[in-house]
């Protein structure tokens, strides 16, 4: 009966999660974003889906990966959602597209365009994939308190990176280049692949959204001849994140009156 009461794929229920959840894309990062939790504990672990949970200024938080792409993100924030979360933070990784952003720094994003299959199930393309704007503000407060350079506006979710990457080897090539260069005139920060599927499904459920993001590298600096510092280092991000989620919830005891 137990078994019969947890979620299929995220291997949790009810009482398992608390109500803020941060989400990585990689289940290997969980455990060191679960360590600037208090009292963090491992939870379950179910295919790409690894989950801890512990507590930050006094409210129970938990970190949950959600693995590449928009199906598995929608899968996560569906069962989520069913266990009682009501505020998912995106903690992941990106590259580049705006000649501003360099690896090292990070991105918080506003809205993200909806180059992406799994939204689409959800809603029609014209809905727009928007972030939640008290998270949004929170995470720029906990970015800003990194002294990382910061950059806060729209990103670019696909489905394929290959397709990002090695364009020109595609069948459908002049799509995604012409795309591609429609992004960058329009001043979109980067490229990523999970928070189109997390904003759009999160507004379905009635959930609030945001995301954050650590500048892993910049293509089209290095396609002008700008340099193009590579950072692997994802920490920095990491409290980002957490700093930002701290402020969230302060501001969330301020507004409740607690």
């Amino acid at each position: 009966m137990e078994v019969m009461n947890r979620q299929m794929h995220i291997a949790l229920r009810q009482g398992d999660v608390g109500g803020y959840c941060l989400l990585p894309g990689d289940p290997e990062r969980c455990q060191h974003i679960a360590s600037y939790l208090e009292g963090a504990e491992f939870v379950a672990r179910n295919r790409e889906f690894v989950t801890y949970t512990g507590t930050l200024a006094g409210q129970r938080v938990s970190v949950c990966s959600t693995g590449i792409g928009g199906p598995s993100t929608a899968i996560a924030v569906e069962e989520l959602a069913a266990c009682g979360a009501h505020t998912l933070i995106r903690v992941g990784t990106c590259g580049g597209i705006d000649l501003a952003v360099r690896g090292g720094d990070i991105v918080v994003a506003t809205s993200a365009v909806r180059q992406e299959g799994t939204s689409l199930h959800y809603m029609p393309l014209e809905f727009p994939a928007v972030a939640d704007f008290d998270v949004t503000d929170a995470l720029r407060q906990g970015a800003a308190s990194t002294g990382a350079s910061v950059h806060t506006g729209v990103v670019q979710s696909k489905d394929s990176f290959y397709g990002q990457h090695e364009p020109s080897r595609m069948p459908v090539a002049h799509m995604l280049e012409e795309k591609w260069k429609a992004w960058k005139q329009a001043g979109v920060l980067c490229s990523e692949m999970e928070s189109a599927a997390l904003f759009v499904v999160s507004s379905v459920l009635g959930l609030r959204a945001g995301a954050l993001f650590a500048v892993l590298w910049n293509q089209e600096r290095k396609n002008a001849g700008l340099p193009d510092p590579h950072c692997m280092d994802t920490d920095l991000a990491i409290r980002a994140a957490v700093e930002g989620l701290r402020c969230l919830i302060a501001r969330d005891a301020r507004e409740e009156g607690l």
